[in-house]
């Protein structure tokens, strides 16, 4: 099977076709189409995962599937296209997959009586295609046709409601947020291509077998930074931005604006994963540079997003945007971890945090399906009324927090801590502290939204559909059970994911984490500090939003001014309008140039002035040209018409005309003599 892996992205796109063309006319509206595609790539994922960890693998040269198809000539040389499968790929294969189907099926109930229903269904094949088609590629410019093509399908979705001008908004500002981050990601790729001299990946030819080539240094303000520093640099200003890190995280919560399982997909598999995968996938690019100038600052970067992240959570009350902010923070601890050599611990926690996240979207959505507000201030009470949607959105809830044992996230959340713990002692503090607030936080969300009183009496709450809750159970079972493979006495996820970066880059990770004291197992004393802040975490939200020991008014006046920074968001959004957008003043001012000046004042000006004088020009041709010239001809016609009446043939006119001349002629001699004539008449009367 693992041949046909190419059809895994290729079926949703063949979904997306039928669906554009024939809408409404196809089964289910095209929900059917749309799931069916899905389902047939997780069929496919799923046998090739099996294949593969069955003893597949073994078969294959270094862990890897690879074909490869020469594309385009280009400078003498041939860009290639094609596929690859190895652990890593199979790995995020089974993610989106998995929680794409389930997010398909979940939607047949919540976009109900949309009027564009059949159009939501083509947008997420595509988008899910685009993601596959992304994890598969064996080629960094059809990676980056494939990034670009999940950027283009988030502004479709999440803009899906483009009516609102809070979406049309929203919709825009993701695409050219993460547009900043993805000319990095461009500026990369080129750099690796002038370097090495390919696009591929794998292979003899391919960029990571010649990586140890590109060498000498770049001047970067005062600083010399190794040109392979550099070029880890610019991929990780792709992953910035689409892992909305700090400080192009602006766009994440404002995509909430799309349909909720719209943002289920965002936050768990696709477009926010997309940067944590292409760190993970290009790291041998990272380990190349021996100075780990790229690596500490993906490690700051990523530890300062999530404390900057899980600080903003517990202000908000829309219950979509605390999970927002929630998902920034977790993509913070997995890129902190791909930072400090967590590899494994990453890659652990991106599929663990896909299934719970899920979940706890489409929890949030089946709340606002039920109550039909997005404020948690107006919920309370909803525990008895929603059991399924509590008990499902509270094992997620446990499994963000970290509960170790019971939970898949508190078996990878542990890993990232042990491996910060040996590796980066302040990150690793950061961590501790990120797990603390995050168990406030969502325990704040928990306890106000289902327990205590319903706050408005007016909202009649009622209990999602069947369709809505089977996807839930199963991604809430898989918050629970999918860690099992990746624990630390298992070993399995760590040992599969190794070979995924060569023999060569293996030993690189393997040495930089025994250089630091690190070595593979449980350790307790990790495993107690990460338990007891996230428990710490849940005490204090529970001693003030369950059984309100602490009263909260009597804590707001102390931390009131903190309290609206945060609530605000740092002001972030504030900041941006008044420095970068207003600095733009200048394009503002040119372009008012351009418009004015140029256009209306210069090309429109030259052609109302050319209409003008064609109209004067016309007029005078008109009237004073064509005037003469029809004078003549006038005329001329006119005299004919004169002289004709006199060339008639007839001798009788001909005479008479004769006689008349004859007549006026003596008439005129007459008068003219008048004189003569007097005297003649006169001398006759004498």
């Amino acid at each position: 099977m693992i041949e046909y892996a190419w059809l895994i992205p290729v079926l949703p796109v063949i979904a997306f076709a039928l669906i554009i063309a024939f809408g409404r006319k196809l089964h289910g509206e095209g929900a059917s189409v749309a799931i069916g595609g899905m389902l047939a790539s997780l069929v496919i994922s799923f046998t090739i995962a099996a294949q593969w960890f069955l003893g597949g693998a073994s078969k294959l040269h270094d862990g890897l599937y690879s074909v490869v198809i020469p594309w385009m000539p280009v400078a003498g040389k041939t860009i290639d296209m094609g596929f690859s499968v190895d652990a890593l790929t199979i790995v995020m294969l089974i993610v989106v997959t998995v929680v794409a189907s389930m997010i398909m099926i979940y939607s047949i109930g919540y976009m109900h009586g949309d009027k564009r229903y059949p159009r939501y269904f083509a947008y997420l094949s595509l988008f899910s295609a685009a993601m596959l088609a992304l994890v598969v590629a064996n080629n960094i410019l059809l990676m980056f046709m494939s990034w670009e093509l999940v950027g283009l399908t988030s502004y479709l979705l999440i803009g899906f409601w483009f009516e609102k001008p809070s979406a049309m908004r929203a919709c825009k500002k993701a695409f050219l947020v993460t547009r900043v981050g993805d000319v990095g990601f461009l500026a990369g790729m080129i750099l690796l291509y002038l370097q090495t001299g390919s696009m591929n990946l794998f292979g003899e030819a391919g960029v990571f077998e010649h990586l140890n080539e590109i060498q000498g240094f770049v001047h970067v303000g005062p600083w010399m930074i190794p040109l392979i520093a550099l070029a880890g640099l610019l991929l990780f200003c792709g992953a910035v931005g689409k892992s909305a890190q700090f400080p192009l995280h602006v766009w994440l919560p404002d995509a909430m604006e799309g349909p909720t399982p719209v943002s289920a997909l965002i936050h768990a598999a696709t477009m926010v994963a997309a940067g944590v995968y292409l760190i993970a996938r290009m790291y041998p690019v990272f380990l190349a540079d021996t100075s780990h100038i790229a690596l500490n600052v993906v490690a700051y970067t990523g530890a300062f997003t999530a404390l900057f992240a899980a600080s903003i959570g517990i202000a908000q009350n829309d219950i979509k945007r605390i999970l927002a902010y929630s998902t920034v923070s977790q993509l913070g601890y997995m890129v902190m971890a791909l930072g400090v050599f967590g590899y494994a611990a990453a890659m652990f926690h991106l599929m663990t945090h896909a299934f719970f996240k899920a979940q706890l979207f489409l929890g949030s959505g089946s709340v606002i399906h039920g109550t039909g507000t997005q404020d948690i201030r107006e919920m309370g009470g909803l525990r008895k009324k929603m059991p399924w949607t509590y008990w499902t959105f509270l094992i997620s809830t446990l499994s963000l927090c970290g509960i170790p044992f019971v939970t898949a996230g508190g078996w990878s959340k542990e890993e990232i801590l042990t491996v910060a713990f040996f590796t980066n002692k302040p990150v690793f503090i950061a961590a501790v502290i990120g797990a603390f607030t995050t168990a406030f936080y969502m325990f704040r969300l928990v306890y106000k939204t289902f327990h205590g009183e319903p706050r408005n009496h007016e909202i009649h709450v009622h209990e999602s559909p069947k369709v809505m809750l089977v996807p839930m159970v199963v991604l809430a079972t898989l918050a629970v059970v999918a860690g099992y493979v990746g624990t630390p006495f298992a070993n399995g996820f760590e040992h599969n994911l190794a070979p995924v970066l060569g023999e060569h880059y293996e030993k690189a990770l393997k040495t930089a984490l025994e250089s630091s004291g690190f070595h593979a197992g449980f350790h307790w004393n990790i495993f107690w500090i990460g338990t007891l802040a996230a428990l710490s975490g849940i005490g204090l939200a529970t001693i003030i939003w369950l059984k309100p020991i602490l009263k909260i008014e009597k804590l707001e006046p102390a931390f009131g001014w903190l309290a609206k920074i945060v609530e605000n968001k740092y002001y972030i959004d504030e900041i941006y309008q008044a420095t970068i957008i207003r600095a733009l003043m200048l394009a503002a001012a040119m372009y008012w140039f351009d418009k004015w000046v140029i256009d209306y004042c210069i090309v429109n000006g030259v052609g109302y002035l050319s209409l003008i004088l064609a109209q004067i020009w016309g007029w005078f041709d008109n009237n004073i040209i064509d005037g003469l010239v029809n004078l003549s001809g006038w005329m001329t016609g006119f005299g004919g018409r004169v002289l004709r009446q006199f060339q008639t043939g007839v001798s009788q006119q001909y005479i008479f005309l004769m006689v008349v001349a004859l007549v006026l002629m003596s008439i005129v001699f007459l008068v003219g003599h008048l004189s003569e004539v007097k005297w003649v008449i006169g001398f006759f009367q004498q």
